[in-house]
């Protein structure tokens, strides 16, 4: 009896032993679960900051490229106005010809209203390639957002 009594405590020693071990380990994945916890809403934090941020690029993106899209259409409205120019000054330069009477004036003219066509034209090449530049963007940050979009619901499917 005594043999057996002491084999029983000796089990029960072990057991306890071994519940203690469970419980530390417990307490340690427990405490490894609260870090987790703590870190992923963090990480939740800064992902919605990021967001917010890109959301406020991506208003700033648009208010540029409509301010961009307005400039090019009046920088086609004005080429529109000095190809008219233009053709109005060839006109006048072709009756001066015919005439010979003030061909000086009219070259010149003509000359200053090439030299301000061509002025507009760069000017309105440089525009839409702004506007360009402003729709590819716009179209990253979309891309961006769509991204962004995607790892919120995998981090939801993976929860």
């Amino acid at each position: 009896l005594k043999e057996e009594n002491a084999i029983l405590k000796s089990k029960i020693s072990k057991l306890q032993i071994l519940s203690e071990t469970q419980a530390d380990k417990m307490r340690k994945l427990e405490k490894k679960l609260e870090e987790n916890k703590i870190k992923e809403e963090k990480e939740a934090q800064d992902l919605e900051a990021m967001v917010q941020h890109v959301e406020q690029n991506l208003q700033l993106m648009t208010k540029r490229a409509a301010k961009a899209e307005n400039s090019a259409a009046k920088l086609r409205q004005e080429n529109a106005q000095l190809q008219a120019e233009l053709r109005n000054s060839r006109l006048e330069q072709q009756a001066l010809r015919a005439g010979q009477a003030g061909l000086a004036a009219a070259k010149q003219n003509a000359e200053v209203a090439l030299q301000l066509l061509l002025q507009v034209t760069t000017s309105s090449r440089a525009s839409l390639r702004q506007l360009l530049s402003g729709a590819e963007s716009l179209q990253l940050i979309a891309d961006l957002l769509k991204s962004i979009d995607r790892i919120s619901e995998v981090s939801e499917d993976g929860q």
